[in-house]
């Protein structure tokens, strides 16, 4: 009741403008109902000078038989009179019913009445409540976008996407995604947005329209942090000058990170992030004196002070559980700090030298980043591309260039396949990224396969196909901004991996971690307990937590949901 009493409060409050709009289509029923009754009274007219006798209401039934096409026959002329009328009534009811009527119709209730729907709907994502504070805004809808929220959803801070089409705009709210309608170059759509109030803007369109954001922006807060992506290198000090606090270029680091997992010459543990003092850093397991070993019997905590976050194997990072077997095709992951990092190495110099050139798969600029990375680290390269524009700008990153296809067999020979230490597969195509790998392998089972991906839905056949590690652009994007809102170092693990900042809840305050099992319950492994400005890293299975300080772990979105529904 309460529903029909609001809908005809608000016909009567609008019935002077639903007047307007159905004067129309009022009209038109109008013409339509005398219409019918000439045709009615033109039909008695023929059928008395035929001899025959009906109603008035028969003249009017047979008229709206023969206009709508159904014609049962029933009644019918024998003159040729009266079959030219039937034929002229039969074509004005054919143009008047079935192509006016729903014309008229469509114009003059169908659409304005869906205006008035999408008016009414579009109410609640034109501007964001005012009770939010410290957000964020998202300004494309693309795959970091949606990564994003979802990811600041977990660290509890809200986040809205901002859409121009407001269908979209419909089917993202009913996803259960914040999202915020309106232009991203329009100043109206920041005062909806508050963006006095906002903790960061996120610019992640074209270059072009990431600098009109940026501008825009400005024009209503000079102080609010703004990330902007950026596809071209020449346009990082053009986003810079229009006011950009962040410039990222994700492709070249993109690049980067997976030149940084490379395993190739003297094993070493290589640095993948820094957390204050401390390093996170992986090496291969494959002819160490780690190999067929459970991680309980390494002693790497007794002997060198490291802690084991966690073991890399087949593209998946896994709990350091203390009965797991290291197998040659596992990646450990550690933590420590320089020096202990210094002496891990001198135990692992001695094995597994490998000189061979790392070959790179794919000329991008994802690729030739990667090269250039190899060759600061002083590590060869060969590089497969069959663009030879491409290739010609790879030229003088590496110190071979093979121009072909790199599905065929010959050329993978030719680049040096099957003594490879590493290999990088960098094509912007997933698919063929998913076809190289499973190649790859086939031809060098024991090479370190790292590649890229595009779209986070692919990282699971890749990790299937074989890949060692795998690294996405959206998964890249939402890791760099979130580093940026939360203020601290950009720690990328991996593909679905990140560090966390959990508030010790109720429930766990003055226990200690050994009491918890928060990393058997959960698969968190936490590496720091931070209070305030102090920090206790690497902390001990008798520390107690308090309420008020806040857990670092490492972990997946998974293990955080996991956390959070066994220690509400």
């Amino acid at each position: 009741m309460k529903t029909v009493g609001s809908h005809l409060a608000s016909f009567l409050a609008r019935r002077n403008s639903v007047r307007r709009e159905l004067a129309p289509f009022v009209r038109f029923v109008a013409l339509l109902g005398a219409v019918v009754l000439v045709y009615a009274w033109l039909f008695h007219g023929i059928m008395e000078r035929e001899g025959q006798s009906h109603s008035w209401f028969t003249g009017v039934y047979w008229t709206l038989t023969v206009m709508t096409t159904l014609g049962f026959g029933d009644i019918t002329f024998h003159s040729d009179v009266g079959r030219v009328f039937s034929v002229v009534v039969l074509i004005s009811g054919v143009f008047m019913l079935l192509i006016v009527m729903p014309f008229v119709f469509v114009r003059a209730v169908y659409e304005p009445w869906v205006e008035r729907r999408n008016l009414q709907r579009l109410k609640g994502i034109r501007a964001i409540p005012a009770s939010v504070r410290d957000h964020v805004l998202v300004c494309a809808n693309d795959p970091i976008a949606l990564a994003l929220v979802r990811r600041l959803e977990l660290a509890n801070v809200p986040a809205y996407i901002v859409e121009p089409d407001a269908e979209i705009a419909f089917r993202l709210r009913e996803a259960g995604l914040p999202v915020l309608a309106g232009d991203v170059d329009d100043i109206d759509t920041y005062d909806a947005a508050h963006i006095g109030e906002a903790r960061l803007v996120f610019a992640n369109s074209t270059d072009p329209e990431n600098t009109n954001i940026v501008l825009t922006v400005r024009e209503r807060n000079a102080t609010v942090p703004i990330v902007s992506l950026v596809e071209s290198e020449d346009a990082i000090d053009i986003l810079e000058l229009a006011g950009a606090t962040h410039v990222l270029p994700l492709t070249r680091q993109l690049g980067e990170h997976l030149a940084n997992r490379v395993s190739a010459g003297v094993t070493h543990a290589n640095v993948i992030g820094r957390f204050r003092e401390l390093m996170l850093a992986e090496f291969p397991v494959a002819d160490s004196p780690f190999e067929d070993r459970a991680i309980r019997d390494l002693s790497l905590r007794e002997e060198l002070g490291l802690t084991v976050v966690g073991v890399w194997r087949q593209g998946r990072l896994s709990p350091a559980r203390p009965d797991f077997v290291l197998s040659a095709q596992c990646v450990l992951v550690v933590i420590g700090t320089a020096e202990q990092l210094d002496e891990l190495n001198e135990v692992l110099v001695i094995y597994n030298t490998n000189t061979n050139p790392v070959i790179v798969l794919g000329g991008g600029k994802v690729g030739r980043a990667a090269a250039r990375a190899l060759a600061d680290r002083g590590i060869r390269v060969h590089m497969v591309e069959k663009d030879p524009v491409y290739a010609e700008r790879g030229e003088g990153l590496v110190d071979r260039m093979i121009i072909g296809d790199a599905a065929d067999r010959k050329v993978l020979d030719a680049a040096g396949i099957a003594e490879a230490p590493s290999i990088l597969l960098t094509t912007h195509d997933d698919a063929m990224n998913i076809y190289l790998t499973v190649y790859c392998r086939r031809l060098n089972p024991k090479a370190r396969i790292l590649t890229r991906v595009t779209h986070e839905r692919n990282v699971e056949a890749i990790q299937r196909a074989g890949a060692d590690f795998v690294l996405s652009y959206a998964s890249l994007g939402v890791h760099s901004v979130l580093a940026i809102v939360q203020q601290r170092e950009l720690v990328v693990l991996g593909e679905g991996v990140d560090l966390f900042h959990v508030p010790v809840p109720p429930s766990l305050a003055g226990r200690t971690l050994a009491e918890t099992a928060i990393g058997t319950r959960t698969g968190l492994n936490v590496i720091a307990i931070q209070d305030g400005t102090d920090t206790v890293s690497l902390p001990a299975a008798d520390t107690r937590m308090t309420a008020g300080t806040t857990l670092i772990a490492v972990g997946g979105a998974d293990d955080r949901e996991r956390f959070r529904a066994a220690f509400r």
